[in-house]
């Protein structure tokens, strides 16, 4: 380890480094062991304090910067730099510790009309250019601390501010945007490569293991092209580690050297501590068969997904039939006897195709060695704080997260492996979870959540933000981070943010065969990012990968305001699915952030709006229900926009002009794959907590697992992808918790062995459920709501049977709107209609995998039974679905009572019933 080393690391002039280390080599061996310290010193050091300042100016690209609110009359602007991080500019007085400046001149044309769109969000104020030959020296000045400085005639600061990079960074630095090689390569050499355009030095700290001190500090080297710093090492360094010495102005600090992992780590230590050296084709890191065990290939389109979302820890942890050391981790899935992985084989075999893996890339928020897990007496009350607050008391500590908290987006999460201290294990298991399920014939899809990192800033669990401060976060009008998210909101509109979603996501599809995504709050990505990623995942897997999310439009970038959303109403026609809160809604009663006495006074569809009011819901007009009634059949035509429905006034209208909300239109897909059907995930109360809230008391617990499974029904029977929470088959309970985040293993909980549902196991976390615990707390003691084994496994067994009828033909799952719009029909519409019953025709004739001529299927959500005449299936005929006749069946009323009568075209179907008759062929 010789000075030839460190010949990039030098002594910054004039820094007061206080009590931090200055870097100054000369060769001597005193230097180089003070050099290789720093990889084993804090993760944050300040080189040269200064204070936060706030960035109301925006660069546009290299040239042109505009900056609102800014009078451009009088006066002059100027671009301050300092290397040091020591400028100051305080109004009234001139400015000081710069190493130079740069004038600024008046922008009076028309801005190019690229930049007038993406920056259309940038409030009035000056526009200001550089000139030609300074604009040509940016690159090394975003290096520096720069101050944008408003100058009185006299010099004095009339007003300054620090600027927004990103628009600088994409236009010199586009190029870096066609690395293919970001991260860690290892060959005959192992070669690193990291995206830090504004860094003054970088330094590669390699480790011989997960825990020791460093065993050599590599300079790296700038292309002054791409702003990439690149490193090679000699010979093949798999199964070490390494991390960043980066020096780099921080808007919240001053100067600072940053120790810090790579935001493409494919693999890291115990708690994220060091990036693992590996290559992701080593045949050591693949399970035995990893290359030849396919995909399964039952989804041909997107509308063929039936997807069950899973969290890795909830799966096992409170499985006795998996061994210990595998509880709660990726290998659990691969013991195929124990009772959870025979439950997801007799779904698969049923009918379902995709289980989507709660998020299982690095998260921040869970102790990987050490968690806790609280100790919770089985005796405390149903009704008991006790439960919640030995949840809480361990909450910062315990084991259990859902995982919404990025902190690496390419590695996979060390605290599901059986070693987080083994950068292999975490790589190898997770592969060994996929080729377990995809043997069971199910597709893997992962939740994905790039629209927020964990934190952000110099924190220690900030990756990007210490890498490249203020560029990878959407910034406010003042520089601050959005966090309408919840956390801190990343910025996918930029280009290298964008890029690092999609390289990710291919790397998840192509080395860990993911089949399907799911984005969290995609909402805020833009859409030509999402179109660009789907091309790159299909192209380099050579298949196509199945893209869902969340379409929600709120936040700063909503309505378009910043650009062309992700989002419901701007995703038509891009084949990407959004999650649909229409039918949802309706099924449900009531909306998602409903608290107080509203989550029981708002009925819905299933649980008894008008026809079996509860004591507390009062008088509703006959109108509420024919309006849910609609809107449910929207979500059984797949909310596609152009579908013509005859609604409850006896109008006919497309869907999109059936309002949804207030404002929105109730019909908002092009195509059904683009609709995703849900009635539970793993936001908000499960479905039996809700009907807990809003079935009225008398109801008992088998009525209860009808009314689930007619929420399963209507969702099966849906056009487009329908989606599941896992449990909702078995009546999963969550004891009332409306977020169940960081409520512990104990308030999410599933039994495999179908004994318990945990209703009244406690009241949930004060937190986000305390203000409604007057409401709760009686229903948690109330034992007759409580499922009994028998209850949940006939909910089992009769899920099931939905997913062997969906999955029997196709036209549950038309592949396009033409497809639906003419073979799709209801019947019983209009003002004349019976509210509580569904009934729909699908024409088979001609349709490829179609099965059968025509099907015809009733759903009556009312607590009796009912006989409806349509004169339209007059001489069909009909013979009961071969599911509900066979022996195994479980709903045994439907082959005892369902009955057609071809001459008046009479149906008779049970209460609480979904009843599918069939014409073969």
């Amino acid at each position: 380890m010789g000075g030839k080393h460190f010949g990039a690391w030098r002594r910054v002039a004039g820094v007061s480094v206080g009590g931090a280390l200055a870097l100054a080599f000369g060769g001597a061996s005193a230097a180089d062991n003070a050099a290789l310290a720093a990889c084993d010193g804090p993760f944050a050091t300040v080189l040269q304090a200064n204070a936060a300042a706030d960035a109301r100016a925006y660069w546009l690209n290299r040239q042109l910067i505009k900056w609102p609110g800014a009078d451009a009359a009088g006066g002059a602007f100027k671009i301050y730099h300092s290397a040091s991080a020591s400028l100051h500019a305080a109004p009234g007085a001139r400015v000081s510790g710069a190493d130079g400046s740069l004038a600024l001149a008046r922008f009076d044309g028309a801005l190019p009309a690229d930049l007038a769109q993406r920056f259309k969000f940038v409030g009035n104020g000056a526009v200001l250019a550089l000139a030609s030959a300074d604009a040509a020296r940016l690159g090394g000045l975003l290096t520096q601390q720069l101050m944008l400085v408003h100058e009185a005639e006299d010099g004095t600061v009339r007003d300054a501010t620090t600027l927004q990079i990103a628009g600088a960074l994409d236009d010199l630095y586009a190029s870096a945007a066609n690395a293919h090689d970001l991260g860690v390569s290892v060959g005959k050499q192992s070669s690193f490569k990291l995206w830090a355009p504004t860094a003054q030095r970088v330094a590669l700290c390699t480790y011989a293991n997960g825990s020791g001190k460093a065993t050599a500090i590599t300079a790296m080297q700038r292309d002054a092209t791409t702003g990439i710093w690149s490193a090679r090492l000699d010979g093949n360094r798999s199964g070490q580690y390494y991390q960043y010495l980066v020096d780099v102005v921080a808007p919240s600090a001053g100067l600072v050297r940053n120790l810090v992992t790579d935001p493409y780590s494919i693999s890291l230590t115990t708690d994220s501590k060091r990036s693992y050296i590996a290559d992701l084709n080593a045949i050591n890191l693949k399970p035995a068969g990893w290359d030849k065990t396919p995909t399964p290939k039952k989804v041909a389109t997107q509308s063929d997904m039936t997807v069950y979302e899973l969290h890795v820890r909830d799966f096992s942890i409170n499985d006795s039939t998996v061994s210990a050391a595998n509880r709660g981790k990726y290998t659990a899935f691969t013991e195929a006897g124990s009772n959870g992985m025979r439950h997801l084989a007799a779904l698969s075999k049923a009918g379902m195709t995709d289980i989507h893996l709660l998020p299982v890339f690095d998260i921040g928020s869970v102790p990987e060695q050490g968690c806790v897990t609280p100790a919770i007496p089985p005796v405390l009350a149903p009704d008991s704080e006790g439960q919640q607050a030995l949840v809480s008391k361990t909450q910062a500590t315990d084991c259990y997260n859902w995982g919404y908290d990025p902190y690496h987006y390419n590695a996979p999460e060390g605290s599901y492996a059986t070693d987080p201290a083994d950068g292999a294990k975490r790589i190898i298991e997770f592969r060994q979870m996929v080729q377990a399920l995809h043997k069971t014939g199910l597709r893997v899809g992962m939740d994905v959540v790039y629209n927020h990192t964990f934190i952000a800033g110099q924190n220690e669990k900030s990756v990007l933000d210490r890498v490249v401060p203020g560029y990878y976060h959407r910034l406010n009008a003042k520089g601050a981070v959005e966090r309408s998210t919840c956390c801190d909101n990343t910025a996918t509109e930029n280009l290298m943010m964008a890029k690092l979603m999609i390289d990710s996501v291919e790397q998840w599809a192509v080395q860990y065969k993911i089949d399907s995504f799911r984005f969290d709050l995609m909402g805020h990505q833009p859409r030509a990012a999402m179109e660009q990623l789907q091309a790159r995942a299909d192209r380099a897997t050579g298949r196509h990968i199945n893209l869902i999310g969340e379409g929600w439009n709120f936040g700063e970038v909503a309505d378009g305001a910043r650009f062309v959303q992700a989002s419901q109403l701007s995703l038509n026609g891009s084949g990407i699915g959004t999650f649909s809160d229409r039918a949802r809604d309706a099924v449900r009663g009531g909306g998602a952030g409903d608290s107080g006495l509203q989550m029981i006074t708002q009925q819905g569809y299933i649980n008894g709006l008008v026809y079996n009011a509860n004591a507390q819901a009062g008088a509703r007009p006959v109108s509420d229900l024919l309006q849910a009634s609609d809107l449910v059949k929207v979500g059984l035509a797949g909310s596609i926009r152009s579908y013509p429905l005859q609604t409850h006034d006896g109008k006919t209208q497309q869907l999109q002009d059936i309002v949804y909300g207030g404002n929105q239109p109730a019909g908002y897909a092009s195509e059904p794959g683009e609709v995703v059907n849900y009635v539970e995930n793993h936001d908000n109360q499960t479905l039996y907590d809700i009907n807990a809230f809003k079935l009225p008391r008398a109801t008992t617990s088998a009525e209860r697992a009808q009314v689930q499974m007619l929420g399963a029904a209507i969702n099966a029977f849906s056009q487009g992808v329908a989606y599941f929470h896992a449990g909702f088959d078995i009546l999963r309970s969550k004891s009332l918790d409306r977020n169940s985040f960081e409520s512990g293993d104990w308030f999410n909980r599933l039994d495999w062995s179908y004994q318990d549902n945990y209703y009244g196991t406690g009241v949930p976390r004060e937190e986000d459920n305390g203000k409604d615990y007057a409401l709760i707390k009686p229903l948690l003691r109330d034992a007759a709501i409580k499922p009994s084994p028998k209850d949940i496994v006939y909910a089992r067994d009769a899920f099931r049977d939905l997913l062997a009828i969906r999955s029997s033909s196709t036209l549950f799952r038309l592949r396009s709107a033409a497809d639906i719009k003419q073979r799709l029909r209801f019947y019983n519409t209009g003002s004349g209609q019976v509210p509580t019953v569904i009934v729909a025709h699908i024409d088979g004739a001609g349709y490829a995998g179609a099965n059968f001529k025509s099907i015809t299927y009733l759903i009556n959500v009312d607590k009796v039974a009912q006989r409806l005449t349509v004169a339209e299936e007059k001489n069909r005929r009909y013979q009961l679905h071969p599911v509900h006749t066979s022996m195994a069946s479980a709903d045994k009323r439907v082959a005892l009572e369902a009955r057609y009568d071809a001459a008046s075209g009479t149906f008779a179907i049970p209460p609480r019933s979904a009843v599918v008759f069939v014409e073969k062929k």
